[in-house]
């Protein structure tokens, strides 16, 4: 794996774009999906393999209650999974990883942690399209039916009807989705998530094996307080990306703080 340890936020910014010109376009357009944490230690295991135990039974028993006990309508189709991708948006333990379009939105997490700005972050990418090229015969012909590089969970359904089917269409590769837009959160935070073929897969041995795909931007602990001032001023907050006013109230909160020397 790639790992990129930057020193000054110009060389982070020309990280982070990196590769994203596309010529066939005309455009600067990444293919990487980003993804931010405060402690450049974490690795990328996902909520339903953090509680343990077995993860197929756990994510049935907790789908099928999640969907029992959710308000009506909650969903824009009664699908296993807009029921997944809702659940992971509120909290519930999925085989679902978060990501984001914006390496700004990635950054934002990095930062938003006072407490931990003693230590080194991290910004994960991955290039989803080259990952897609991997996926079963089945997942890349519908991506190439429709025309696109990355899976709704409409297309998700016409492949597998639900988690549970996913593996018959091989034994590991990861596909990632963009979720309906549920919420202002979801759209501000310009969020997709990815999943494995197994509930128990590790997207960290996979990506392993898998080199070439992923790149990891160290951000020194030093540099922390830098990028967040930057990205207050350029409007990515907690106001933003969280709206209503639980979100206001912890960017209050955080922007207000003292800060600690």
């Amino acid at each position: 794996m790639e790992e990129i340890r930057v020193d000054s936020w110009a060389e982070l910014q020309e990280q982070l774009f990196a590769g994203s010109w596309n010529e066939e376009l005309g455009l600067h357009r990444s293919n990487y999906a980003f993804r931010g944490r405060w402690d450049a230690a974490d690795d990328l295991s996902t909520s339903l393999a953090q509680v343990g135990g077995d993860a197929a039974a756990l994510e049935g028993n907790l789908l099928r209650n999640f969907r029992k006990y959710a308000a009506r309508g909650a969903v824009p189709v009664d699908t296993p999974w807009n029921w997944l991708a809702l659940g992971q948006h509120h909290g519930l333990p999925t085989r679902f990883l978060d990501w984001t379009y914006s390496p700004y939105v990635a950054l934002h997490f990095v930062t938003s942690k006072a407490d931990w700005f003693d230590r080194d972050g991290a910004v994960w990418m991955v290039d989803y399209v080259r990952a897609h090229q991997l996926a079963p015969q089945a997942a890349r012909e519908c991506l190439e039916r429709n025309g696109t590089n990355l899976f709704t969970t409409e297309m998700l359904e016409s492949i597998a009807d639900g988690p549970s089917d996913l593996r018959a269409l091989g034994e590991d590769f990861v596909i990632f989705v963009e979720p309906p837009s549920f919420d202002d959160r979801i759209v501000n935070q310009y969020a997709l998530f990815s999943l494995m073929a197994r509930p128990d897969s590790s997207l960290d041995e996979w990506l392993r094996d898998h080199d070439d795909l992923v790149r990891r931007i160290v951000l020194p602990a030093e540099l922390k307080w830098e990028v967040r001032d930057k990205l207050d001023q350029a409007n990515i907050t907690e106001r933003v990306l969280f709206p209503g006013l639980d979100g206001l109230t912890r960017w209050l909160v955080r922007y207000h703080r003292p800060r600690r020397r």
